[in-house]
């Protein structure tokens, strides 16, 4: 149902949100069809057949496969991450997004091994967005607008979306956003006692203003946040599977989650970091996890990983031989 326009600029990202595409059953049902006549017991490879159910039914193809899966790391950086000192500040994060495109870290050597592409993007890095304890992150108006930057960084093209964010700060402002969408203390969205101050102080200072999940992004969320956010609605309009990487990703997705219940179903954790934060807000989405490795990176590093996995579940679907090639029954 199409909410009643206001004329501000979040108008364009409900309606969106009200009008997301489908998933394709009838895919479903003939990758259905065809595991039935594949020459193994139905069941019997567990989740790789539940992840090509999910690709026809995201992709609306029979035959769904991988060929181009692009990782896209979202960079930001937030004014509140100078209330935690000994935290990830701004110039860690332009060291790091150097390190990116220099092709040293580690999700480089991921993307490469998985012959993923990587993509990353400088949100105004030298230019913090605001303290969130005394001041809102965006304005309507820039936040929608960045919002509407993810959608267009998958413009170039890909059949797998590995979203990730890396920023000084990003992990206190998701625990924030994760806060304020699902209730709860401070302290069970935070793993990290030095954060909890700061939580509170902007839970308190922006008060009954955090009742609509737009609101939340925009008043204590970022670019990075924002922009995942819209990558992964862009996703949906052209029927993209998206893989969701850790805490920070998955808080930018559950605003959409509450703003929309539906808007992640074409979406897959790709792992569990192994904290009991991101296990919550796993839970709070209905996520289970693909991959259990412990990796406590938010910037794709876990869905580059994940992304083997979703092309072998294709493969294996596509390339297995039937009972009746085989003349068996």
């Amino acid at each position: 149902m199409t909410r009643p326009l206001t004329g501000m600029p979040f108008d364009d990202i409900r309606n969106l949100l009200d009008t997301l595409p489908a998933p394709d059953e009838d895919a479903v049902e003939t990758v259905r069809a065809r595991n039935a006549t594949l020459a193994k017991p139905v069941g019997s490879l567990g989740r790789l057949e539940e992840i090509v159910q999910f690709l026809a039914r995201w992709q609306a193809i029979s035959r769904p496969s991988v060929n181009r899966p692009l990782v896209a790391i979202f960079a930001a950086n937030h004014a509140v991450a100078k209330r935690v000192p000994l935290g990830p500040q701004a110039a860690e994060t332009r060291e790091q997004v150097e390190l990116f495109a220099a092709g040293g870290a580690g999700v480089n050597q991921l993307a490469l091994a998985e012959d993923a592409g990587l993509k990353v993007f400088d949100l105004a890095l030298d230019i913090p967005t605001p303290d969130i304890c005394v001041d809102a992150a965006f304005t309507e108006q820039a936040c929608a607008a960045t919002m509407a930057f993810g959608m267009e960084s998958i413009a170039g093209g890909t059949d797998l979306l590995c979203v990730g964010a890396a920023g000084g700060g990003n992990s206190l402002v998701a625990a924030a956003i994760a806060c304020a969408l699902f209730g709860g203390k401070p302290s069970d969205w935070t793993d990290d006692p030095s954060h909890i101050a700061a939580i509170e102080l902007a839970l308190e200072f922006h008060g009954n203003a955090l009742k609509d999940p737009l609101e939340i992004l925009r008043r204590i969320g970022g670019r990075d946040l924002a922009a995942v956010a819209g990558a992964i609605i862009a996703a949906r309009f052209q029927r993209i599977p998206v893989l969701l990487d850790g805490f920070v990703a998955c808080a930018a997705a559950a605003v959409l989650h509450r703003a929309e219940p539906t808007a992640l179903d074409h979406c897959l954790a790709a792992h569990r970091s192994g904290t009991a934060p991101h296990d919550r807000l796993l839970a709070a989405l209905g996520k289970r996890p693909l991959l259990d490795l412990g990796i406590g990176l938010d910037d794709g590093s876990g869905a580059a990983l994940a992304v083997g996995l979703i092309k072998a579940a294709a493969a294996t679907h596509a390339g297995m031989a039937t009972r009746e090639q085989l003349g068996t029954h």
